[in-house]
């Protein structure tokens, strides 16, 4: 069978020298489905004859007995030695890393594995201040002490850009001692910093970089979109898969540079962060998407680059609507952008964000991936066709001539411009030992002085104002009502009206 990775030979791996063509996990699922076992392992529903017709009307039977089990012959994603170690390898060669991993509980887990290879307990650890929560759940994990970054912002369209190298340098001259550097290259939005630039100036410093690569599995494969994490010379990088590539839901990778990483701690991690029975659907998607990308990721990247410059053109001939693009480049934070991302600011149609995701999805039957005060995300793939593009424009053209607000954003745009950004909080707990230390709500107006244990952030830009383990200022405080009284959106505390706050006792 052509792309099987036989028993016999799994144990020399090294020996068998397969093709980016091949698919060796799905090889060996498939030789394990046709060899006719009688199953007596997991999963329960034996290749969905278990399995209630009400669910498995919608899964057919040749994917449902590809839901298999640990054994010899299928390998073990935490020791891999044949099918899975040569799928993995093949991702390995194709984007240029040392060492590839698939990860099937998404780049969190990732991302989780990657900051508890590089920082301990109480070791420092470089990240932008507008982390994702599944970065500052890794530094909860590992017990390190975070050093926030500040990333530009762009109030004009109200969101985060990248942080730019002065401002790394500048963290990693007065914190000498870190063990890394963390960079979310590139943003949701598609914005990416300098990030070859970024990486000489870490690692003059003998740091490793860390990148947060969700958004760029794509990358490798055009020479039109920002350069990817391993190209720019990064040590260790996560990518999502499944949000802009082929696989399935929950799928992403992990690549490595041997050096500045310890690999054998970077699998001990990932196995600590991991599932013991992962899903080989999952798994094989990720091989088979790597497959595709080998054999067709130009064309297909290209096309769909292609496809999102179209919209992007015809989006700004719309009156009230902008789709910002490479005109951004040069500004602080933004060195390159992946025009792919398509965000469309609605603010002057007097309309939030999140009211243009309403009206699209239940009156023209569009769903976008995100929205947020100013904002519509959408993303264009290697999924999309002239069809879905051309539905796509008509909708937003048709929403802008019939669906016009009539709000005024100016007093949340003031509130930025004539008020001064208190200076950073003071780290007085690592984020670990405030979220697990004992706590009890305060009034938020009396709370100077206190130890935050939660995240509060407003929307726009994105940006945590307090983290957990930070000392609560007067300044902070007066701030975020001013936020609060222009209408911003409040994430992450859990009084959401802010009216209390959590604070270490």
């Amino acid at each position: 069978m052509k792309g099987f990775y036989p028993v016999s030979v799994a144990k020399e791996a090294h020996a068998v020298h397969l093709k980016q063509t091949d698919t060796p996990l799905l090889a060996a699922m498939r030789h394990y489905v046709e060899d006719g076992a009688i199953p007596f392992h997991t999963p329960g529903h034996k290749m969905g004859k278990g399995m209630h017709p009400r669910l498995r009307q919608f899964v057919n039977s040749e994917a449902l007995a590809l839901d298999l089990a640990l054994m010899a012959e299928l390998d073990d994603l935490h020791e891999p030695h044949g099918c899975i170690k040569a799928a993995q390898d093949l991702a390995a060669e194709l984007y240029g890393a040392d060492h590839s991993f698939f990860v099937v509980n998404g780049t969190t887990g990732g991302i989780y594995a990657m900051i508890l290879t590089i920082a301990g307990p109480k070791e420092k650890i470089i990240v932008p201040r507008n982390a994702h929560r599944s970065i500052i759940g890794g530094i909860i994990l590992s017990g390190a002490t975070p050093v926030f970054m500040q990333p530009e912002v762009d109030y004009e369209l109200g969101l985060a850009m990248g942080v730019t190298p002065e401002t790394v340098e500048k963290a990693v001259e007065q914190h000498p001692d870190a063990k890394g550097v963390l960079i979310i290259n590139p943003t949701y939005y598609g914005v990416a910093t300098d990030l070859k630039r970024i990486v000489d100036i870490v690692h003059a410093h003998n740091m490793a970089v860390i990148v947060d690569e969700a958004h760029g599995p794509h990358l490798k494969f055009s020479d039109r979109l920002p350069l990817q994490a391993l190209d720019a010379g990064a040590d260790i990088c996560a990518q999502s898969t499944h949000k802009i590539l082929g696989a399935m839901t929950q799928c992403s990778m992990v690549h490595c540079r041997e050096g500045r990483v310890n690999v054998p701690r970077l699998k001990a991690m990932l196995q600590l962060v991991q599932s013991t029975s992962p899903n080989y659907i999952l798994m094989a998607s990720l091989d088979v998407a790597r497959m595709q990308m080998a054999t067709e990721g130009r064309q297909l990247i290209e096309r769909a680059i292609d496809l999102a410059e179209w919209v992007r053109a015809e989006i700004n001939k719309i009156p009230g609507l902008y789709c910002f693009g490479a005109e951004k480049v040069g500004n602080p934070g933004v060195y390159a952008f992946d025009p792919t991302k398509v965000t469309v600011t609605v603010k002057g149609l007097g309309l939030k964000g999140a009211e243009a995701e309403r009206i699209l999805r239940h009156k023209y039957k569009v769903q976008v991936e995100l929205s947020d005060m100013y904002n519509i995300l959408f993303l264009i793939t290697l999924g999309d066709s002239e069809r879905e593009a051309q539905a796509l424009v008509d909708a937003l053209r048709d929403l802008a001539e019939n669906h016009v607000g009539k709000r005024d954003f100016t007093a949340v745009e003031d509130v930025y411009s004539t008020t001064t950004y208190p200076e950073p909080p003071v780290q007085a707990l690592s984020p670990r030992r405030a979220l697990f230390g004992n706590t009890r709500m305060v009034p938020f107006r009396e709370a100077a002085g206190r130890i935050c244990a939660e995240i509060v952030t407003f929307y726009p830009p994105g940006i945590p104002l307090l983290c957990p383990g930070e000392i609560i200022s007067e300044d902070i405080i007066q701030y975020c009502l001013r936020l609060q009284e222009a209408g911003l959106h409040i994430s992450g505390p859990e009084d959401y009206t802010l009216s209390t706050i959590k604070v270490v006792e």
